[in-house]
């Protein structure tokens, strides 16, 4: 089963032994930061946060929700210890079927509602959560919802959010984005701020679909009903015409404001750096607050990998990949984006039926708005997820001088890459590298044999070992 809401997936980890209560009063400044950090370097079960110093009872944190691929395939109703690549197909599978959401007249979200001059953000218990950060954050794990009159289309979207004032936000907002898009080519012209909703809080798989940018102009809504495999129940916001999920945790009501920036940052993104400066950012005036009874503030603490985040963008951007692949008819047969990376480098499994396939994908790839730097192409008898075979196959077969393809006027999608240089930043141009891993194939009968359990011995052999394994005394199958 998937969960209508966050409380219910809380009890699910809870019960899996992937979520740890968290009983002492912690502090908002750097504590839970530093907590949520280790336990991500870790990969130890998700921390919820029950009592917080300066905020009354009630008022909780639960942080990296998503931040293992066990609590992905819990998301998704499926089992605990269900492998990555089964994670990933049901989750391509169950997208090819978009439900649409329902509208309702009330949900939790409604239970507390604040309005006008009675705002105040700080009423929520935002985290400082890295040393020398810009702000408090009360955006990290959300959705920004705004709504494109002339296609009658409605996006989400996860951009950071830092606490400017009571009832002000400041956040990154940038081109490539489809929030800046809306906002740029529907409400400047008319030089009206543009009405967003912020719900904070959604279930797992309605934050999933904030998260990914594998969609284009789809309606992230219907690909989260698809996924849940249930329609999503929206409500009316209480001061604009926006819909937010009803099960929402705390939604912010308000409007991305026509020519104000505020300063923001800087903040440790999920490329395990800070690189950003403080800068003038987007800035948002929220006019209503409501959120549940005793609510509860999702959270994540990007920095180096592994993040709810990168758990998400890896997913997202191997099906980035595969749509280019498939756009260039490039013959490929799997696609991974280790989560250790941030999603800034990748694995493609080909079938060399030509020449030159590692630099048709360079090429692709340099003019593609994608994060993804460093590329290792490899054969389709390499296990992609199997980062022993990947860097073996790596070390023997890339050609330090001719398996090497530097495509230097790459599209940049992201200032955040840590690697650019502040020229590159400015006009969003990096560089991207392919490392050809495959043999020349015009090596016929000259390629090397390898030496491995899957290719050097008979079947009937191979399939004896593994059915007498644990009578040799191995504890299990490996």
């Amino acid at each position: 089963m998937v969960f209508d809401d966050n409380r219910a997936f809380i009890k699910a980890l809870e019960k899996s032994g992937d979520l740890v209560r968290v009983k002492d009063t912690v502090d908002w400044d750097l504590e839970i930061g530093a907590i949520v950090r280790r336990t991500s370097e870790l990969l130890k079960p998700a921390p919820f946060f029950e009592k917080i110093k300066d905020y009354p009872d009630g008022f909780r944190i639960f942080a990296e929700p998503l931040g293992t691929h066990r609590r992905l395939a819990i998301a998704m109703g499926m089992p605990a210890d269900t492998p990555y690549r089964k994670i990933r197909s049901e989750y391509e599978r169950r997208l090819a079927k978009p439900v649409k959401p329902v509208v309702v007249k009330d949900g939790p979200c409604k239970e507390v509602v604040v309005k006008g001059k009675d705002v105040n953000l700080f009423d929520f218990p935002a985290p400082m959560i890295h040393e020398g950060d810009g702000g408090r954050y009360l955006g990290t794990w959300h959705a920004v919802i705004c709504h494109d009159p002339t296609k009658d289309w409605t996006n989400w979207g996860m951009y950071r959010l830092m606490i400017a004032g009571p009832c002000h936000l400041a956040g990154l907002c940038e081109p490539y984005t489809h929030q800046f898009d809306i906002f740029n080519r529907v409400y400047a012209p008319k030089k009206r701020n543009m009405p967003i909703a912020i719900a904070i809080g959604m279930d797992p798989i309605c934050s999933i679909m904030s998260a990914s940018r594998a969609f284009g102009r789809k309606s992230e809504v219907d690909l989260a009903g698809a996924v849940r495999e249930k329609p999503v129940e929206l409500v009316k916001c209480e001061t604009n015409d926006l819909l937010i999920p009803s099960e929402s945790e705390i939604v912010l009501e308000g409007e991305m404001l026509l020519g104000e920036t505020t300063l923001e940052g800087p903040f440790g993104e999920y490329t395990g750096y800070r690189s950003d400066p403080r800068q003038p950012s987007t800035t948002y005036k929220i006019n209503a607050v409501t959120y549940r009874k005793n609510p509860i503030l999702t959270v994540t603490c990007m920095g180096v990998p592994v993040t709810s985040d990168t758990i998400v963008r890896s997913m997202d951007y191997e099906l980035l990949i595969k749509k280019v692949l498939k756009m260039n008819a490039i013959p490929f047969v799997d696609v991974y984006v280790p989560i250790e990376s941030a999603t800034m480098m990748a694995v493609i499994a080909v079938k060399p039926v030509y020449k030159g396939i590692a630099n048709q994908i360079g090429h692709a790839f340099a003019a593609a708005r994608m994060g993804v730097y460093n590329t290792f192409v490899v054969e389709d008898d390499v296990d992609v997820f199997n980062m022993q075979e990947v860097i073996h196959a790596f070390a023997s077969k890339c050609h330090p001088k001719r398996n090497v393809h530097i495509y230097g006027e790459a599209i940049e999608p992201s200032p955040l890459n840590p690697f650019i240089s502040q020229e590159e930043r400015k006009w969003h141009m990096g560089a991207k590298a392919i490392y050809d891993c495959t043999w020349p194939i015009d090596w016929e009968g000259a390629v090397p044999s390898r030496v491995s359990f899957r290719e050097m011995y008979p079947k009937d052999i191979q399939d004896k070992v593994v059915q007498n394994w644990t009578k040799y005394g191995f504890e299990d199958q490996g």
